[in-house]
């Protein structure tokens, strides 16, 4: 199946972190540069600024290394989902679309929240900081996490005998930020946990 370039010779191409599904930028692409993303597996983009072919991460190292590729209903954009080795925007940031004009309020349904704290913690995995608790638990290892986890769910049962419902909801939110450190851990997703549980109800 051949993409459909536009009058230009070019066709957008959206990459999308395959791990989190998070948009991470959008570029052109000419002939040359979907071939030779076929062929090498990293993502090479027609610049039309430099009017020139692009290796996206060229300067900066940071590449993105190419898992699928999806052509839309009319064939005329491509969705590129990637592994990323690195920020996808040149000012550092994880994705190119982080200046907010319309957020979700405070009413948002339940499981955006869980996915956006998700991702979060799949940023500190993959982007570490000195200063991030998340980022220090993950790169000590399995071990480390799964005593914290024990130490979280002691912690929880003792607040249970306690009937101080602040307090239990307290630990039970360390408990399951525990969790989704451990599903990030093992390079898991949230929909890995929703499918086993919906096969469960079935």
């Amino acid at each position: 199946m051949k993409p459909q370039f536009d009058e230009k010779g070019l066709i957008p191409a959206i990459l999308q972190d395959f791990q989190t599904n998070q948009v991470l930028m959008l570029g052109y692409m000419d002939q040359e540069a979907w071939q030779k993303t076929l062929e090498e597996k990293n993502v090479y983009f027609y610049s039309r600024s430099k009017k020139r072919l692009w290796l996206k991460g060229e300067t900066s190292g940071n590449y993105q290394e190419v898992v699928a590729i999806y052509l839309d209903c009319d064939r005329d954009t491509t969705l590129i989902k990637v592994k990323p080795k690195g920020p996808a925007c040149h000012t550092g940031n994880h994705s190119c679309f982080f200046n907010p004009i319309l957020t979700p309020s405070k009413s948002h349904p339940f499981t955006n929240f869980w996915e956006e704290l998700f991702q979060i913690i799949q940023e500190r995995k993959k982007n570490p900081r000195k200063s991030s608790y998340t980022s220090q638990l993950l790169s000590q290892g399995k071990e480390k996490i799964c005593q914290k986890l024990g130490e979280e769910a002691t912690e929880l049962i003792i607040a249970c005998f306690g009937d101080d419902k602040e307090h239990i909801v307290h630990e039970i939110a360390d408990l399951i930020y525990h969790l989704l450190v451990l599903i990030s851990y093992f390079d898991l997703e949230l929909k890995h946990i929703s499918e086993e549980l919906s096969t469960r109800r079935k």
